[in-house]
């Protein structure tokens, strides 16, 4: 995609939207960046509901079994919580990677055309 050009003549507003609506800018990044915020918030969620079942076993069970049964949980719940954030930063750093080589693949591909189209060769002479 080619760069948007600034018009003296529309808002930023107006600008912005019109490159939304052209596909002249895309929002990928920005996208992105909200898809892993409300992928944390999730797995923050889980991690309230690992806390909750800890503190919920250890308040049923009143003898000292109960209380390390909810240690375990809680521990084993803060490991999985713990794997799924890495694999979530993962997950949205691949994407980020794949947009970013779109982009420089697109960059590559222009130059290599600008260069072509300057060292094409003359036409061979009409006999």
């Amino acid at each position: 995609m080619r760069p948007s050009k600034p018009n003296p003549r529309r808002g930023v507003g107006a600008s912005l939207f019109w490159d939304l609506l052209t596909f002249e800018r895309l929002m990928t990044n920005q996208v992105i960046h909200l898809i892993y915020w409300a992928g944390l918030g999730v797995i923050a969620l889980i991690a309230f509901g690992f806390i909750g079942t800890a503190v919920g076993v250890a308040l049923r069970e009143e003898l000292f079994m109960g209380v390390l049964l909810a240690v375990s949980v809680l521990v084993g719940g803060f490991l999985v919580v713990g794997a799924l954030v890495l694999l979530w930063r993962s997950f949205c750093e691949l994407y980020v990677a794949l947009f970013r080589l779109s982009d420089d693949l697109h960059a590559i591909r222009q130059a290599a055309d600008a260069e072509h189209s300057v060292r094409a060769p003359p036409p061979p002479p009409q006999r």
